[in-house]
């Protein structure tokens, strides 16, 4: 198969599987996604969705609410997701920029999102995506390790492969595919689970492939 004729067959079977998927991470709005796709860096969503109930049940659920909140008790609460001093100094600035720069809202802007204290270009297109519809391809450390077994790219950084998934899929279904990505990597083709031979759509793809494939990390 060409890059081509495989992007049509991984766009074709992940909309078979997965034809509406949802988003991972429990939220009601623009701002407790926000809030749950930065508490997720190196860490699971489902301790995520473990810990968010928490934060917001206790100390709100707004930017007014937990700007007001000391960092110390943000931290209490969201120490188990790791990196918790960085995290809830994050969350209390952020939440103030909030109030202070875009009225209280989270603003629908790329830019604007990414000079938000603890909000990367990855968190920023995902909140794009999944709160405001526009087309974005935020890639992750299972699209980034599939896209390489699936020979979409070669995988140096997660930049390029944002940038090549995106010249080979419609930018239609963009914010659709990375989450079916996700799900089938957690599912199907999971770092111990397949090595680039195990899987559907690996063996599919490639079925004289024999030797398992290294990836290279993000």
């Amino acid at each position: 198969m060409t890059k081509t004729e495989r992007a049509s067959h991984v766009l074709q079977r992940l909309a078979e599987l997965y034809p509406d998927p949802p988003v991972p991470l429990d939220h009601s709005d623009p701002f407790t996604l926000l809030i749950a796709v930065l508490l997720s860096a190196q860490c699971t969503d489902v301790r995520v969705n473990q810990i968010t109930p928490r934060l917001f049940g206790e100390l709100g659920r707004t930017p007014q609410a937990l700007a007001a909140q000391p960092v110390a008790k943000i931290e209490a609460i969201v120490k188990p997701c790791g990196l918790g001093p960085q995290k809830a100094k994050a969350i209390q600035k952020l939440s103030q920029i909030l109030i202070d720069e875009h009225g209280g809202q989270v603003p629908c802007d790329l830019d604007a999102l990414e000079r938000l204290p603890g909000v990367g270009h990855k968190t920023a297109q995902v909140v794009m995506a999944q709160s405001f519809g526009v087309p974005s391809f935020p890639v992750d450390t299972h699209i980034h390790r599939l896209a390489q077994r699936w020979k979409l790219t070669d995988g140096k950084n997660v930049t390029q492969t944002e940038r090549d998934l995106k010249r080979l899929f419609p930018e239609t279904a963009w914010n659709k595919l990375h989450l079916q990505i996700i799900f089938y990597g957690r599912e199907f083709c999971s770092a111990r689970g397949c090595d680039g031979t195990a899987c559907e759509i690996c063996t599919t793809l490639f079925p004289e492939r024999k030797r398992a494939l290294k990836t290279k990390k993000a």
